[in-house]
């Protein structure tokens, strides 16, 4: 009996050990480059509202809109001050109506409307100006309704816009910012809601924000292997489908928080992006190039210009003091570049280390992968921003 005990309590032994071997390994090797749900897609239905108004921002420096050259600040400055009781008709003595502030400009207001946000709630607005203003520095944007896609007025605005500064002298001036752009923390008050009822919702649609198939196929896998049923289909590359279960009716929320907390590999296709204004070039993990030989070389030609005076001698009565001109040409061919050899199927890694290995800088990179790709040698698309 206690050779049994002891049989058995050595195979206990041996198998803690194996598990301790094996979380140890696991723990030397790098995880997966997995992300949640949440980063790589939106719930439909779940997005902010593009709110825009036209208002007054009062109060300025003299730096306003100039009412001659802009008629519409003229109109809306009648039509505020009528609506407030003010006559603004000609005089019967002048027969006109001299009106010609400088402290009044007309503005564009931009504000963004969160989702699920309630009516009392403050969001930040954006004030942009629309005439010749100069700054909008030390103004006040009056009242100001903002309206939704649909013509309603979702929001209303006010506040003093925080802007940049500019001063100027007889020589120099200085300008910090856009004077003529602001922003209001908190300027508007949410009047109305967008009416989203999540808990009547049988389906929810999840909308990858880079759309792909092969993603798209493994969110709805781990959505099933979650839940253990087949709640989830992929319909296209950007669009998966999740029926709520009938334990989660009503309670759609909670399934969404349960949905954006899985972790998938998401793929993506092989891109070279290249920004030619900054010389910026970003390639993805996925980027591969077929077998070829690379060599790169500039002709640079070097024109220097140093004229030079010659003097007759001194106390000579004949000659004239002229100036003869001295060119130095330099040619160089960059001879001392090499043929570079890149191997078929090679790493993004290993097509660093040999385009690096031939000493080129962003500029003859980008030329040098716009011609890989021309060959048919690079199996990436090239996206020039």
């Amino acid at each position: 009996m206690n050779r049994v005990l002891s049989f058995r309590f050595a195979i206990w032994k041996a198998g803690i050990a194996l598990f301790a071997l094996v979380a140890v390994l696991a723990a030397s090797f790098p995880a997966g480059a997995t992300s949640r749900i949440k980063d790589l897609a939106d719930f439909e239905g779940v997005r902010d509202n593009m709110l825009i108004g036209y208002g007054l921002v009062v109060g300025l420096k003299g730096t306003g809109d100039t009412l001659d050259n802009s008629e519409f600040t003229r109109q809306s400055l009648i039509g505020m001050l009528e609506r407030l009781g003010v006559n603004t008709r000609p005089s019967s003595s002048t027969g006109t109506m001299n009106l010609k502030p400088k402290n009044i400009a007309a503005v564009m207001v931009t504000a963004s409307l969160p989702a699920f946000s309630r009516q009392g709630t403050r969001i930040d607005v954006t004030v942009s100006a629309l005439g010749d203003a100069t700054s909008l520095q030390g103004g006040n944007l009056l009242v100001t309704p903002l309206l939704g896609a649909d013509g309603e007025v979702y929001a209303v605005a006010q506040g003093q816009p925080s802007t940049g500064y500019s001063a100027q002298g007889a020589a120099a001036s200085v300008t910090k910012g856009v004077p003529t752009a602001g922003h209001i923390a908190n300027g508007a008050v949410v009047e109305r809601e967008v009416a989203i009822d999540m808990a009547r919702m049988e389906s929810v649609h999840v909308s990858l924000r880079n759309p792909d198939f092969t993603t798209a196929r493994r969110i709805a896998q781990a959505i099933n292997a979650y839940y253990g049923s087949r709640i989830a289909e992929s319909l296209d590359p950007g669009t998966v489908r999740v029926a709520v279960p009938p334990a989660f009716q009503g309670r759609t929320v909670a399934l969404l928080t349960d949905i954006e907390q899985l972790r998938v590999q998401p793929d993506q296709q092989a891109r070279v992006v290249i920004d030619e204004r900054t010389g910026t070039i970003v390639m993805g993990e996925n980027v591969r190039i077929s077998t070829v030989a690379i060599a790169q070389g500039n002709l640079t030609v070097r024109i220097t210009e140093t004229p030079q005076v010659s003097q007759p001698s001194p106390f000579s009565t004949t000659g004239t003091t002229a100036t003869v001109d001295r060119t130095d040409i330099d040619i160089n061919e960059e001879s001392n570049r090499q043929l570079g050899m890149l191997q078929q199927g090679v790493s993004l890694q290993e097509l660093v280390n040999g385009l690096n290995a031939l000493g080129i800088g962003p500029r003859d990179l980008i030329s040098i992968l716009q011609a890989i790709k021309a060959s048919g040698a690079l199996q990436a698309d090239i996206e020039v921003m």
